[in-house]
């Protein structure tokens, strides 16, 4: 996959469709729920793909680069 600032917008911008952080955007949520997604499996599909870059982007410190591209 490309990194693109498009990319890097959708990502910054992701909301959690379910459980305990619906609504919640993906960069807000805390690295050790994307941990325990690691552990039992990611869900299928774009949302999965998104999470595990979210983990990625966490465990590495990087959220201050993605912040920007957020919209309130």
């Amino acid at each position: 996959m490309e990194i693109t600032p498009s990319h890097l917008k959708e990502l910054a911008n992701y909301k959690m469709p379910f459980g305990k952080y619906q609504g919640t955007y993906l960069l807000d949520i805390p690295e050790y729920y994307f941990t325990w997604f690691k552990s039992k499996g990611f869900p299928d599909g774009k949302l999965g793909r998104m999470m595990q870059e979210m983990l990625e982007i966490k465990i590495n410190g990087l959220e201050a680069l993605i912040k920007p591209f957020q919209t309130p």
